[in-house]
């Protein structure tokens, strides 16, 4: 069977089915990315749920859908989860969509994938946009392999070691962060990263004043201390191109080794940057984590 005979496969099959629930890409930005076929779901599915029914009435109203819409999100999804199966039990149909995005990243639209899937019900994917690979393909940092990240932990003790874990990826990270919260961020992946780690930092993605900012965190860094964040960012940090380039010990071996050194007289800043050439692990950290040890 050759493209086109699926294509016309695809063409032929009648959406929506019944007892289906579907994943909706809707757009980040600019309204035109929407596609035909995701219009066409959220205007004939039985139920759409939806982060902020203020904000996704909008898009349908646009679109000229009268489906109706309901809450679903973090503080909610627990209770909402048994009504929007339901509808699945009764042969309806289900579109899941976010505030803006690909649900079920970065947010608990997985929990309701897992509960419908868990229930034989089927979960289709109508693909749309995403911040995060949005991000990562117009970054020219490398894509082979990444990790994603979402938004860190409030709790700065989870933060701290999710930063630390960073710090120490060899793979391209993208992370998310809001305007408050992004010059701290910076500052503390300068001191774990170093100030030339490549970063680039996209904002207002798809939209008529979307920017890509910076090479290194040292530029980045300089740039937003000049000119106040606004609107929510999406950060592709380079990997710890030093994990590839030595012979790695663990993180406990290398501070191991340190302690040691400074234990013998050397300065502590002298045997960081010792210790830093000999392993791969940034000196900054190496400092961080002696300084943790010392205040316990």
């Amino acid at each position: 069977m050759d493209l086109i005979d699926n294509h016309q496969i695809q063409q032929e099959r009648s959406e929506p089915c019944s007892g289906t629930l579907y994943i909706v890409g809707t757009p980040i930005g600019n309204l035109g990315d929407l596609s035909p076929r995701a219009k066409s779901i959220l205007k004939t599915v039985s139920l759409i749920a939806c982060e902020d029914t203020r904000r996704s009435g909008q898009l349908l109203k646009i679109i000229k859908s009268k489906v109706p819409l309901l809450s679903y999100h973090k503080h909610n999804f627990k209770s909402r989860q048994s009504q929007l199966l339901k509808i699945l039990e009764n042969s309806g149909s289900l579109a899941l969509i976010s505030d803006a995005g690909l649900p079920g990243i970065n947010d608990p639209g997985q929990e309701l994938v897992h509960a419908a899937r868990s229930n034989n019900y089927e979960v289709i994917c109508i693909p749309g946009p995403c911040a995060a690979t949005t991000a990562l393909v117009i970054s020219g940092l490398p894509s082979e392999r990444f990790c994603f990240e979402g938004f860190l932990p409030k709790k700065q003790s989870l933060r701290k070691k999710r930063l630390e874990n960073i710090s120490q990826e060899n793979r391209t990270t993208v992370i998310y962060e809001s305007p408050h919260q992004l010059i701290k961020l910076l500052e503390d992946l300068s001191i774990l990263c170093g100030k030339e780690r490549p970063i680039q930092i996209a904002r207002e993605l798809t939209k008529r004043y979307e920017e890509s900012i910076g090479k290194t965190i040292e530029e980045v860094t300089k740039y937003f201390n000049k000119n106040k964040p606004r609107g929510e960012f999406t950060i592709v940090l380079g990997g710890n191109n030093n994990n590839n380039q030595k012979n790695r010990i663990t993180e406990s071996e290398a501070l191991n080794r340190l302690n040691i050194l400074i234990n013998q007289g050397e300065k502590s800043n002298i045997a960081a940057q010792k210790i830093a050439e000999e392993t791969g692990y940034k000196k900054n950290w190496l400092y961080s984590k002696l300084h943790k040890s010392l205040d316990k």
